[in-house]
């Protein structure tokens, strides 16, 4: 197998993938069993069902009796007919969260028909690679077309035929959608299950790099029972992750190592494997971080590195920062179901 590769394979019946880096796990994804709810990227059309006081916000029905919830309810009128998608997860008991604003994501580009005009990724440095993607969308994207469009960084990997293809289907699908004339609640798109999630969002280029099947052979079965035990070793110290229905508390210990510096080393040792760790655990929500004591002028240290490790991660996070009793604090997108709920080995 190569350094990196991308597995995707079955666990119980259900799609899913790995994404491994010199043979350790780097990312997975497992769809959702039906339990769960839709899943994100899934678009409806639902009806307005309900208004919250004081929040501005509304109840909406959804396809298969789910109920969904969207913050800015301005201008609506109860019982009126509106296409949403599903954003994330929710919490525990909760409605699904939506929005107005559809986009139609590829592994090259996003059409926004709610924000017009064409945006490229500030990751896309080379001016020739610029060229050539605004070249293919210049042949492709109809002078009438009502939407935006938004050039992500993989599109430098696809080649001219690929990207030309993605945007006359995406094109495509967004206009069927969004000339919807039904009256009924319905499901009109479905958000991708983990092998289409995997080959979207995943950086391998090339395909020898995906294999089907594996993970049995390939030790990744291993790797995700160590991730349902909450603790997390590093060397004479500990890390402890644990969900309550309430926030994700992360507990930092530096075990038999008393040396002034310890508490330090741990929490940057925390700050470089925190976003792995909450990304294949599937953790979202508020994270609090418990760290190992340490003076208060490291703690310009901890921010530098934190805010570096977060940067790559592809988890959209808040980094909140610091409360009166000295715990740091995170705000992070429920893209995923909770690895702990959704997985049984």
């Amino acid at each position: 197998m190569t350094d990196t590769a991308i597995i995707l394979d079955e666990i119980d019946g259900r799609k899913a993938a790995a994404f491994v880096i010199a043979g350790q796990l780097d990312d997975f994804f497992l769809t959702s069993p039906d339990s769960f709810g839709l899943v994100p990227g899934t678009i409806c059309r639902g009806v307005i069902d309900q208004f919250v006081k004081g929040q501005g916000g509304v109840f909406i029905k959804l396809p298969d009796g789910f109920k969904g919830f969207l913050r800015n309810a301005k201008g609506l009128r109860l019982g009126e007919k509106i296409l949403i998608q599903v954003t994330s997860y929710p919490d525990e008991g909760k409605a699904i969260p939506v929005t107005d604003r559809i986009i139609f994501k590829g592994r090259g580009v996003i059409i926004t028909p709610h924000a017009k005009g064409i945006n490229v990724s500030r990751q896309i440095k080379s001016d020739e690679e610029k060229l050539r993607i605004l070249d293919i969308i210049n042949e492709t994207v109809p002078e009438d077309l009502n939407s935006g469009m938004i050039i992500r960084s993989m599109a430098i990997n696809l080649d001219d035929h690929t990207l030309l293809e993605e945007i006359k289907v995406l094109i495509h699908l967004s206009e069927k959608v969004l000339s919807d004339k039904g009256t009924e609640i319905e499901l009109l798109v479905q958000g991708d299950n983990a092998h289409a999630l995997a080959l979207r969002e995943w950086p391998v280029f090339k395909k020898s790099q995906v294999f089907m099947r594996g993970f049995e052979e390939n030790g990744i079965l291993d790797q995700l029972v160590e991730l349902m035990d909450p603790r997390v070793v590093m060397g004479l110290g500990s890390i402890f992750i644990e969900p309550t229905r309430a926030l994700v508390a992360v507990d930092v210990n530096t075990g038999g190592d008393f040396s002034p510096a310890s508490g330090l080393k741990a929490n940057l040792h925390l700050a470089r494997v925190l976003p792995r760790q909450l990304r294949l655990r599937g953790l979202g929500g508020q994270i609090t971080l418990d760290l190992a004591p340490m003076a208060k002028k490291d703690r310009k240290q901890f921010e530098l590195a934190i805010t570096k490790s977060f940067k790559t991660d592809p988890v959209e996070s808040t980094l909140v920062g610091w409360t009166p009793l000295g715990h740091f604090e995170i705000q992070r997108k429920r893209e995923r179901v909770p690895l702990r709920l959704s997985l049984k080995l």
